[in-house]
């Protein structure tokens, strides 16, 4: 008889995150009461972090193909080519309900299981960015939260040995009760020496690799897959405990591992632990997989089987076998320090057969645990299209020098020094460009002029006004800052971050922005090759903004020809690529200097896209730019001042007066950039824009001690510098 100790009953199946008819629906799979260890099993199986039962139909509508894709979704990273033999491996990941509840752990586990996601594939990590969100500043728990996320962002990224070389860290009262830490991570393989989790050949031997298994992170992924009520401090134990230095030595015995021949299939232990990983590798190769819990090495003594299949401790890896090379892969892991144990076998009968001590505690189909979760297509109610917003019913500045002062020193604008100089950037000797431009630049490899460009952006309040616009724009940002630095972008990560999907808005929500992203994807041939759905971002009923970051990667053949944001020398042209927009619904002049949130966000038109920053790439690459920075939030004075401080230099812009100025100054109008060109150049780059069909006007010079715009400001860099820098180290001063 199987053990089923304690009773399932109804109470205890809605502990699990079970809703009644999906109880009713594991009955009619397996024909009888399950045990508790299986109802654990399928609680980890069909949650919503795992299954993706609201979106995967959705998600099934974004292109996901290419020339340059490798592998898309569907593996534990997306791979895109890079030529010379070699792949960029790459993924983001959220752990937004752990890093509430725990933040230092909860941010360093997320950094830890992305970096397992992509060396788990044969991939030596070689650069990590984060998107992190946080609620108002003066809300009373904001500070702690930054403090913790950032400090476990770094003490496992440092730790490990990875730069961190970008993010994002914005704040909005939405996100007071749920914080977002969306973790990417990005590595290097041969093209010929990637590794898969699909199990092949009956009877192999089913390894555990790595550290011990603890009681920590039990439900960390039904957890993940509700949202929360006062309890959510209660929820401490969900949450995963990190060990960076197991995790180095991990990644240190996996590659020589995957080196010696002995890997067949290799899995992660990520969301649902082992669970998960066993039966993902078996279904993917119609296997059965057999397992004997009393070979798992063990941390605490008298671990359950409930316990051990749902532990998410950290830093462990699931194999399998070729059997030949036992020997040769156990010296590895010993030399390493690390736990290597043969704990089961695959099998042929397409059975998940779980034992402890001679007892049977689960025995399930194993296809059904993932084909048969359920699928759901939710009702879902469009967001309604704000009301324009002409730009004279805002009104400009009295002082267009406070404005800028306003935005640049404001929470949401203000520099991100505070958080990356806690980061370990340069790590590796390849980084290329350090945070705060348009994009990280890492080289390839030592010996290689060959880099790659990253970057991860999404305007919330954009996606909350028109979440298909929304949508749309946060790709067009991320594809212009891959070419604002040369690089030619090549396909995104996403990150999906909403409330619960069982509210129709919030489901209309989602709906509207993976439209957006799908048509921008396809329009930029830019495809979607993983990714990640967090939803349940809720406390008490109240949601988060819509939040679909999005990762890219771009690639430069030559990284000594790569643009940056600063100023260079002095007497350079400065050119206004895209023309002079006027858009001001949902801008940070509006929100950060009137305290109005109200309009569309700008449209954007995906040809208009490509065709401005083909051309601008193209400048690039034929040495004719000195300095490129893309036109986004805060519009052009906000780019112009961000360009000034970075070279530490000042410029004279003409702008006339106009009752429109202030829209051309703070319009966030898409498709656009700021370029700086010698004095030899701008003929032809004039001429290239004029050939294109580009909007393009010099507006200005660089040099000087001062910004200065026409009649409307004159501030010194050097003031624009103290501002900008100031807001983060005060705010965290702070007690």
């Amino acid at each position: 008889m199987i053990p089923n100790d304690p009773k399932i009953s109804p109470e205890l199946v809605a502990e699990h995150g079970i809703k009644p008819e999906e109880y009713e629906r594991i009955l009619q799979l397996i024909g009888r009461e399950p045990t508790v260890t299986e109802l654990g099993i399928f609680s980890a199986m069909w949650n919503e972090h795992c299954s993706y039962k609201s979106s995967k139909i959705w998600l099934k509508t974004l292109p996901t193909k290419g020339p340059q894709v490798v592998c898309g979704p569907g593996e534990n990273a997306g791979i895109v080519d890079i030529g010379d033999g070699q792949v960029c491996v790459f993924k983001m990941e959220s752990h937004n309900h752990p890093s509430f509840i725990e933040p230092y752990q909860g941010a360093a586990t997320g950094v830890g299981g992305i970096l397992r996601d992509v060396f788990t594939m044969g991939a030596r990590p070689i650069a990590a960015m984060n998107a992190l969100r946080f609620g108002d500043p003066d809300h009373a728990k904001t500070r702690h939260l930054v403090r913790g996320v950032v400090a476990g962002v770094g003490g496992y990224g440092n730790s490990f040995g990875v730069p961190t070389v970008g993010g994002e860290v914005e704040f909005h009262e939405s996100y007071n009760g749920n914080n977002l830490v969306n973790a990417f991570a990005a590595g290097i393989a041969d093209k010929d020496s990637i590794f898969y989790a699909k199990a092949t050949g009956i009877g192999k031997p089913i390894v555990y690799l790595g550290s011990k298994t603890g009681r920590d992170g039990i439900h960390g992924a039904t957890m993940a897959s509700a949202e929360f009520g006062e309890d959510a401090e209660e929820k401490r134990p969900t949450v995963q405990v990190g060990d960076p230095f197991s995790e180095k030595l991990l990644l240190e015995a996996c590659l020589e591992l995957m080196q010696s021949g002995s890997v067949i299939a290799i899995q992660d232990m990520g969301a649902a632990g082992l669970t998960c990983s066993a039966v993902e590798m078996g279904a993917k190769g119609d296997l059965g997989v057999t397992l004997d819990l009393e070979h798992v090495p063990c941390r605490e003594d008298g671990m359950s089987a409930y316990e051990m299949m749902l532990s998410e401790s950290q830093e462990r890896m699931l194999m399998v076998l070729n059997p030949d090379k036992e020997d040769v892969a156990r010296a590895i892991f010993e030399k390493w320090g690390l736990d290597f144990a043969v704990v089961g076998e695959t099998t042929d009968t397409k059975r998940f057969l779980i034992r402890h001590n001679g007892d049977t505690m689960a025995d399930l189909p194993i296809m059904e645990l993932g084909d048969e979760a359920p699928e759901y297509d939710r009702p879902f109610m469009r967001t309604e299209a704000p009301a324009d917003l002409p730009h004279e019913s805002v009104s400009p500045p009295r002082d267009y020098a406070e404005a800028l002062m306003t935005i640049i020193g404001g929470p949401n604008n203000s520099s991100r020094r505070w958080v990356w100089e806690q980061y370990d950037h340069l790590v590796m000797g390849n980084t290329m460009q350090r945070p705060g431009g348009d994009a990280a630049v890492v080289r390839v490899d030592s010996d290689s002029t060959k880099g790659l460009a990253f970057s991860v952006d999404v305007n919330p309040r954009y996606c909350h006004a028109d979440p298909y616009e929304g949508g749309k724009q946060a790709v067009a940002e991320v594809w212009r800052n891959l070419t604002a630095v040369g690089s030619q972008p090549l396909a995104i990560t996403d990150n999906l971050n909403f409330g619960n999907p069982e509210r129709p808005e919030i489901m209309g929500q989602f709906v509207g922005c993976i439209e957006g992203i799908g048509e921008a994807c396809r329009l930029l041939a830019f495809p979607v090759v993983s990714g990640n759905v967090s939803l349940y971002n809720e406390t008490n009923g109240t949601g988060i903004l819509p939040t679909p970051a999005i990762g890219g990667v771009g690639l430069l053949p030559d990284i000594d020809v790569m643009a940056t944001i600063a100023f260079k020398a002095e007497g350079e042209a400065i050119i206004l690529i895209g023309g002079h927009g006027t858009h001001l619904g949902c801008s940070t002049y509006l929100r950060e200097c009137l305290d109005r949130n109200e309009g569309p966000p700008p449209p954007v038109d995906l040809e208009v896209e490509l065709r401005n920053g083909d051309m601008v790439r193209s400048a690039i690459r034929h040495e004719r730019v000195t300095a490129c920075h893309d036109i986004s939030n805060g519009g052009l004075l906000v780019t112009l001042a961000e360009m000034a401080m970075a070279g530490k230099m000042g410029a004279v812009v003409d702008m006339p007066e106009s009752p429109d100025l202030h829209a051309k100054l703070f319009g966030e109008d898409q498709s656009r950039y700021v370029l700086t060109v010698t004095q030899q150049h701008v003929a032809r780059v004039m001429g290239d824009a004029a050939a294109n069909g580009i909007p393009a006007e010099v507006i200005g010079q660089t040099g000087g001690p001062a910004l200065r715009v026409g009649s409307a400001l004159s501030v010194s860099v050097e003031t624009l510098h103290h501002t900008h820098e100031s807001w983060f180290p005060a705010y965290m001063a702070d007690q």
